[in-house]
């Protein structure tokens, strides 16, 4: 691939191209809405001081990240200076060039042309470099630019002060130093004169990707197809062409921008091959640091402002399992906002309120014995589901974090519309100058489908680090230091109910 740029030498001022001579470029993207690039670019330098001008970069580039160097190692560049544009010129920066100026503004009144004369009192530009990019609190939305509050232009006209312009502006000749994209210029300190191909590598903004997953049952059955998809988004004002991508997935520490929200996932330490696709796989995994890299088999061309999908995983015949949970105690966290622990325990009434709902939680091992077995980076999984007629309907959807191999994903897809829990306190006593607490709950379940199911109850024992349950009407299993679960069956049609009190000691 050739490509033409434009570099400016003092000493010898002349246009030449630049080529990668048949190296495409190369991203890395971050799931953090990040990237690095790496370029091959050529250089003609004079012995001694060089002054360029390179302008086919992002809009977002870290100008602190820039490396430039001679992957052969048999020329040392030195940059002294280093200036980055990214205000290309625009109409909104060619008003701000001309705030207190009078220009003419070009007004169409039917078939009717005419000029009027306007002084610029505010041009209402924002610059560049004033944006902030924030990341959003869904993690799977593509993060946005953050602008200030917008400025609209104020042009005086006979007198009188308008907001918004009163026709096309019409601009005197562009100023020298205006940009047409975003720039950097160099100040290079050369050992020897001579044309060389140069590795321009940088970090950049603007670039991200997510991983989505589709997974598809037949009726009433609990094994499934799983079909991932890696999405890439390019806002960084740049075209790609035909890139050889890789993808990192993991917690990379990244300093973020003032108020940036960064999210990301716990990351995995296994590797293998991403597929199961005839012909090879489009994507193949390795670990790479406390990460994971996924490259693209081919090079693919991504545009600015697109999201590009590529398919990089496929499985079937995975054995699931459909889970119903029931966590029936219901707390208004903006009440007990900042309250502490001696304060919660001495509340009689926190905790006592109930939850009808019944989670439905669907769960798979990641393992190759599962036929899966690979690290499967943090994304969105959409479950769904065909009926009689093999119509698939969409049956919720929820996140996972990275996940290496071998381990268990659990993911929440909604409430059990036939299932219904009720959980109340039928006792309750506390001695302050003793140091004690007791409390009794009872929890109804009640079935309504044609079959039996087993239900989890999930009870908090919450009101202090020291307990004992006294007495139970079922048995459980103790799943953390604060935290009992009941696996209760529930035959068709019926209620269940599980009692037990709790003694709490401090």
């Amino acid at each position: 691939m050739t490509m033409v740029r434009a570099i400016w030498i003092i000493g010898t001022v002349f246009f030449f191209g630049m080529n990668s001579f048949g190296a495409e470029p190369a991203l890395t993207i971050y799931n953090q809405n990040f990237a690095v690039v790496r370029e091959i670019i050529r250089l003609e330098l004079k012995a001694g001081t060089n002054q360029i001008r390179f302008t086919d970069t992002t809009a977002y580039l870290e100008p602190g990240s820039v490396i430039l160097r001679d992957p052969a190692g048999k020329q040392v560049l030195v940059i002294l200076e280093q200036d980055y544009r990214a205000d290309p010129v625009s109409q909104e920066l060619l008003l701000s060039l001309n705030e207190g100026q009078t220009i003419d503004f070009l007004v169409q009144r039917g078939e009717q042309t005419e000029v009027v004369r306007g002084k610029v009192v505010r041009s209402g530009f924002v610059s560049r470099a004033a944006t902030i990019w924030v990341y959003s609190p869904y993690p799977y939305n593509p993060p946005q630019p953050l602008q200030p509050p917008n400025q609209q232009p104020i042009i005086e006209v006979d007198g009188k002060l308008r907001f918004g312009l009163p026709g096309t502006p019409l601009f005197p000749p562009l100023p020298s130093d205006t940009i047409l994209k975003p720039t950097l210029n160099w100040v290079i300190e050369a050992e020897k004169a001579g044309k060389m191909p140069a590795e321009f590598s940088y970090v950049t903004g603007g670039l991200t990707w997510e991983a989505n997953y589709n997974v598809v049952s037949a009726e009433a059955s609990d094994v499934v197809s799983l079909v991932g998809w890696v999405t890439m988004t390019n806002q960084s004002g740049k075209t790609f062409e035909n890139a050889k991508i890789k993808l990192m997935a993991g917690d990379v520490s990244k300093i973020q921008p003032p108020y940036a929200r960064p999210y990301g996932y716990g990351g995995g330490v296994a590797g293998g091959v991403i597929g199961g696709i005839p012909g090879g796989p489009p994507v193949t995994e390795k670990p790479f640091e406390e990460y994971h890299l996924y490259e693209l088999h081919r090079t693919s061309t991504l545009h600015d402002q697109e999201t590009k999908q590529v398919e990089f995983v496929r499985a079937e015949g995975i054995q699931s399992k459909r889970i119903y949970v029931y966590d029936g105690m219901k707390v208004d966290q903006s009440r007990y906002q900042g309250w502490n622990m001696m304060s919660i325990r001495q509340d009689r009434d926190y905790g006592t309120d109930s939850n009808p709902k019944v989670w439905v939680m669907r769960e798979f091992v990641n393992s190759q014995a599962n036929h899966l077995g690979m690290p499967l980076p943090g994304g969105r999984l959409r479950f769904y589901m065909q009926d009689k007629d093999t119509n698939l309907e969409f049956t919720g959807e929820n996140v996972i974090q990275h996940t290496p191999r071998d381990e268990t994903i659990r993911v929440y897809t909604g409430s059990a519309f036939d299932l219904v829990g009720e959980r109340r306190r039928t006792n309750y006593r506390i001695d302050t100058n003793n140091n004690w607490m007791n409390e009794t709950f009872e929890i109804k379940l009640r079935n309504h489908k044609k079959e039996s199911v087993e239900v989890r109850v999930v009870e908090h024992l919450y009101r202090g680090a020291s307990w004992e349950i006294m007495e139970k009407s079922d048995p459980f299993q103790k799943t953390d230091s604060q935290t009992i679960e009941f696996l209760v069956k529930v035959e068709p049609d019926a209620e269940k109910t599980v009692r037990y009190s709790v003694d709490y000691r401090w």
